[in-house]
């Protein structure tokens, strides 16, 4: 039961959660499976790629700790965005993260029903589309203790599943398991056009679906509004994105390229697949579809969490309706999860009545939202401690605030270069440029939404002095 009384999120999640949720939200089937095309894109260069993405995520993620680690939120950037860039900026960006993974729930349901249904042929997809996203919604209502529990599971599989092919392809590299394809000569492309065979072109290339592969680091801070010991969590996630980055990616993509020439992936399977079969375990296909499958479960789990989560933040600022903004008796955001899962389901509904139009929409109106948030973060940053300043408060000087790197020159860098990326998407043309529109139509809405809220909250605190004033 719902309740109009307002009451305070559980802070329920416990440092486990917090540091599995951290480890495990940027493992998905982004690395798994579409790093195939990543490598096929750039050959063994696409270590560069990565450590490319990798170094721009880290740098968002140090701008977006310091905030939320001199004030945790619910609603993260969001929040940080209204307060230092204005009402209409976080309301624009929350809506715009909160559609990203409302549409990623129907995604991520429609992706492991396939992997169900043909387990189980009797299951048509539908079927298992609305079974998974039923029993997430189920999970979310329950507490945020639940949701917690399962994703620690889930990172776990994840996370264990990584490390155990980094120890195999070592072994295989080191020639302790014998094998005919581990090559330093492979990283060196010497038999298949060098280190980089498509020049820097392919680099760059590779470098946006290896970008948009790490969206989900940012999750912990969301988290963290929720957890037992809020500044202590985003400092230890914060931290730890740089060993997640070289060691699940980089480390990943090194062993892959090492291990077999990188021209014999194959786009659309997973490389981990390719090198443990070409290495001699021809169980390892059945072994990462259960993998992958888990790993949807995960970002199912994750994206209906993060999702209600920012949709009640709006609603708790008067961007979204109040309603939205209700907190069950187990102290979960109720109507903001039921709100999102039913976004989820209309996905799930589309793609099986208009997959070629209404539903791909929706699959392309994603595409730029990452470039667009990560700018928003690094915004807000640069401008939060002149704001704070002004506030009386040193958020450098406060202890155990995880600081940026290289403020302010490296905010600037990293807003060119998401900059750079937008442009670069719009002049690939193709799938590309039907990314970018797509992505703009939805900006558009939101930004139109975020200036009417900001304009309709500029009228409610003038009319108290405009009536005073006609007294």
């Amino acid at each position: 039961m719902s309740s109009d009384s307002p009451r305070d999120l559980a802070h329920a999640l416990r440092p486990r959660h917090l540091s599995m949720i951290a480890l495990g939200g940027v493992i998905g089937a982004g690395l798994l499976v579409a790093s195939s095309g990543a490598i096929v894109s750039a050959g063994p260069a696409v270590v560069l790629t990565y450590a490319g993405g990798g170094l721009l995520v880290v740098l968002v993620m140090r701008m977006l700790g310091e905030m939320a680690s001199v004030s945790p939120e619910t609603g993260s950037f969001s929040a940080y965005a209204s307060r230092f860039i204005g009402p209409w900026a976080g309301t624009a960006v929350g809506w715009l993260y909160w559609w990203f993974w409302s549409v990623t729930v129907g995604i991520e349901a429609t992706a492991a029903a396939v992997i169900l249904a043909d387990w189980v042929p009797a299951l048509p997809q539908w079927v298992c589309a609305l079974a998974l996203t039923v029993i997430f919604l189920g999970v979310n209502l329950i507490s945020v203790g639940s949701f917690g529990e399962f994703e620690f599971w889930f990172s776990s599989i994840k996370v264990g599943t990584i490390v155990a092919f980094l120890i195999v392809g070592i072994l295989l590299i080191a020639q302790v398991i014998p094998n005919g394809t581990a090559s330093a000569a492979n990283l060196a492309g010497s038999d298949s056009g060098g280190f980089m065979p498509y020049g820097i072109g392919g680099v760059l290339a590779a470098f946006l679906p290896v970008m948009f592969s790490m969206f989900g680091a940012e999750v912990a801070t969301i988290a963290a509004g929720e957890s037992m010991h809020p500044r202590a969590a985003v400092r230890k996630a914060v931290n730890s994105v740089v060993a997640r980055i070289l060691l699940f990616y980089i480390g990943s993509m090194l062993v892959i390229v090492t291990v077999l020439p990188w021209n014999r992936i194959e786009a659309g399977v997973s490389p981990f697949v390719t090198v443990l079969d070409a290495a001699g375990f021809g169980w390892a296909g059945t072994v990462m579809n259960v993998i992958v499958f888990t790993a949807l479960f995960s970002t199912l789990n994750a994206a209906l969490y993060s999702s209600s989560r920012m949709v009640f933040s709006l609603a708790e600022r008067g961007a979204a309706p109040r309603r939205l903004a209700r907190v069950s008796r187990r102290a979960t955001p109720s109507s903001a999860i039921l709100f999102s899962a039913i976004i989820g389901l209309v996905c799930v509904a589309l793609n099986y009545a208009a997959p070629d139009a209404v539903f791909s929409f929706l699959v392309n109106s994603t595409g730029a939202l990452v470039i667009v948030i990560w700018a928003a973060i690094a915004v807000s940053q640069l401008r939060s401690r002149r704001v704070l300043a002004r506030q009386g408060i040193d958020a450098v000087a406060q202890e155990g605030v995880s600081r940026t790197w290289g403020f302010p020159v490296v905010n600037w860098m990293v807003i060119a270069a998401l900059a750079g990326l937008l442009i670069s998407m719009f002049f690939a043309g193709g799938q590309r440029l039907i990314e970018v529109t797509a992505s703009a139509v939805v900006i558009a809405l939101a930004v139109t939404v975020g200036v009417a809220v900001q304009r309709r909250g500029l009228r409610s605190d003038q009319e108290p002095a405009e009536r005073r004033a006609r007294l």
